[in-house]
């Protein structure tokens, strides 16, 4: 056994894993090119069944350009969705059949007699006869020969391996990661129709992609766990044709990834090192500079004590790394010696730029930062990157408009204007079906809600009015979830601003398991940005900063910067989070967590200070921490 192969000896399934979605996506654009072409080619269809997941929208974008830049043909594909909520009509916006509509089926010429879709507009006692004759469909072509998913369809936890295409009901918990879908999660279909586990895997080849974080526990269960039908996913194992596709950070609870030095030898850098010593001070409870040699030796690392040590060594080098990341002067401490200081002293104040993707993830990220740059004399200016309007509810739009109309007296305004204007929106709203984008006028009054919210948590923390940049991207404002590409206009407004203001700090969300995709594009667009500025002077001297959302914290191995927070900062955060009152006690899209943000955000501060103390650092209330991202233009 080789040394690559040692290293994947936890793993049952092929795993490929690489640095690019895109790439990744468009090698699986490729394949299936090849494919089509080779069918058509023998006078044979292709069979191909298709997931209406996010994960796949890369591929299905890449095929739009084959077909359009390639003359890719898919006259001779029969395509089947693999499932569809129920009861929901085609035309829906939540419906699978419309995600591939609009993704891929109306952007070829794949005749629409070819696309068979499970259809959620039957009658109940109509589904049976479908399903068994939606399996002699895909018998008659001769079985599926290639699956496209990022999931085992709505088969739930508990699906037997020879399941066939049914009508299911919808556990809990796939209903609230549906919510943001529907606009809450009360109107999410209790139920689905879905092809079972044997349908699924009579395809021939079997692409299961994923990207991001929140993908990475299922991930580590599908290559490492035991095949077990709670997770549907794991049977995925006994099919012998699965090219399981996922980025790094889908692929970070692997063993290989997540603690190599378990599988075989290492390259002992210091971030493995520290990475290395975090994980056995947590697994042994002891603090860093109390683990010792046979601490090392036990645990399966006696090649970095023998390449690196004495213990004693790697300890008070992996002690003062870490001790290092702390600081309470997070844009840099004047007259001070920076050697050892995450962030350099001069200049002194700093132009500051904190992106925030939506109008509230600076205060729920860095909040504690971002009031100490301001309190500290930093040239704060924070960049809200899209409106959020859709994250408010209807009850909230129309309270504001009843304010309006109510207080037209006090400002000497037109009351019959303002009493037009609320019974517009009351009757639009009315006439709304769940899910149904708003009407435009509706839009701005939730845009101006949480315009409003983000000016009065800035006003709270001493960043002037003329310094909070409202960008409004294009690509969100769609008025629903799905969002349009980033384009040249997104990317502009955000250079303009960087080009105005001319940062010594940019602070970013660099956390991409948002349940939209929001903040990774708004990152993206953030990226572009600087690769068309590079060559300006003001970027030899400007550092990136990545914080963490809602959703999940940094491993403190990655950290490069730790702020501290007093108890009384932490009350600072948590007021600035509740100027934004829309986003409280139950936030409309609150992802599987279904705590308020204020709440996850201390909680999880504070774990991250617990565990600096229980690494031997001082005790601290709650502690942000942020990752230095190294641009290269």
């Amino acid at each position: 056994m080789n040394q690559n192969e040692f290293s994947k000896r936890y793993e049952k399934l092929p795993i490929h894993i690489f640095d690019d979605s895109f790439y990744a996506s468009s090698l699986v654009a490729e394949d299936l090119r090849q494919r089509i072409t080779r069918q058509d080619q023998e006078g044979a269809p292709t069979v191909i069944a298709f997931s209406a997941s996010s994960a796949l929208i890369q591929v299905y974008e890449a095929l739009v350009k084959l077909h359009k830049e390639q003359k890719l043909s898919f006259k001779n594909v029969k395509a089947f969705v693999v499932d569809e909520y129920y009861p929901i009509a085609p035309h829906d916006l939540q419906s699978h059949f419309r995600f591939m509509r609009e993704y891929l089926f109306d952007q070829v010429d794949i005749p629409p007699e070819s696309v068979y879709y499970p259809d959620g507009s039957l009658s109940k006692d109509q589904i049976y006869r479908f399903c068994m004759e939606y399996e002699q469909r895909i018998a008659d072509f001769g079985g599926i020969d290639i699956l496209l998913t990022g999931n085992m369809g709505f088969n739930e936890p508990g699906s037997p391996y020879n399941s066939q295409t049914r009508l299911i009901t919808l556990n809990y918990t796939s209903r609230v990661s549906a919510a943001s879908e529907f606009f809450g999660v009360e109107y999410v279909p209790h139920y689905a129709i879905t092809m079972g586990i044997d349908t699924l895997f009579s395809a021939k080849e079997i692409f299961y992609l994923a990207w991001g974080e929140g993908k990475a526990s299922g991930i580590q269960k599908i290559v490492e766990g035991q095949v077990d039908e709670s997770h549907p996913s794991s049977y995925l194992q006994k099919h012998t044709a699965v090219q399981l596709m996922v980025d790094w950070a889908a692929a970070a609870e692997l063993t290989r990834v997540k603690t190599p030095w378990l599988t075989g030898p290492c390259i002992w850098d210091d971030n493995l090192t520290r990475r290395a010593v975090f994980w056995l001070c947590k697994k042994l409870k002891k603090p860093i500079l109390k683990i010792t040699s046979r601490d090392y030796n036990d645990n399966g690392m006696s090649d970095l004590v023998t390449e690196k040590g004495p213990a004693s060594k790697i300890n008070i080098k992996v002690f003062n790394d870490l001790q290092h990341t702390i600081t309470g002067w997070p844009g840099g401490k004047p007259n001070a010696d920076d050697n050892t200081r995450p962030e350099r002293a001069f200049p002194f104040p700093k132009r500051a730029v904190i992106f925030s993707p939506h109008p509230d993830d600076d205060v729920i990220s860095m909040g504690g930062t971002l009031a100490r740059l301001s309190e500290q004399g930093h040239e704060v200016h924070v960049a809200y990157q899209v409106s959020g309007n859709i994250a408010v509810f209807d009850h909230d739009a129309v309270r504001f408009l009843d304010f309006l109309r109510d207080s037209s007296h006090i400002y000497s305004f037109s009351s019959e204007v303002a009493e037009e204007i609320y019974n517009q929106a009351v009757k639009d709203l009315a006439n709304k079906k769940p899910g149904e984008a708003d009407p435009y006028s509706i839009q701005q009054v939730k845009t101006a809600i949480r315009r409003g919210e983000a000016k009065s948590a800035c006003r709270y923390l001493k960043i002037p009015e003329d310094r909070v940049h409202f960008l409004e991207l294009p690509f969100y404002e769609t008025g629903g979830v799905k969002k349009k590409p980033l384009e040249a206009q997104d990317i502009r407004i955000v250079k303009e601003l960087l080009h105005t203001v001319q940062p010594h700090q940019i602070f970013a969300a660099g956390d991409l398991s948002d349940p939209h995709g929001t903040h990774r594009i708004c990152f993206l667009s953030i990226l572009e940005a600087l690769q068309e500025l590079r060559h300006e002077s003001w970027m030899k001297d400007c550092r990136i900063w990545l914080y963490r959302g809602a959703w999940q914290e940094w491993d403190v191995s990655e950290a490069d910067m730790a702020v501290p927070l007093s108890p009384e900062e932490v009350e600072i955060k948590r007021e600035a989070i509740f100027k934004h009152q829309s986003q409280k006690d139950r936030p409309l899209f609150p992802g599987s967590d279904s705590r308020e943000f204020w709440k996850r955000a201390e909680e999880r501060n504070h774990n991250t200070a617990d565990l600096y103390d229980q690494l031997g650092m001082a005790e601290y209330q709650a502690i942000e921490l942020f990752v230095r991202y190294k641009f290269e233009g």
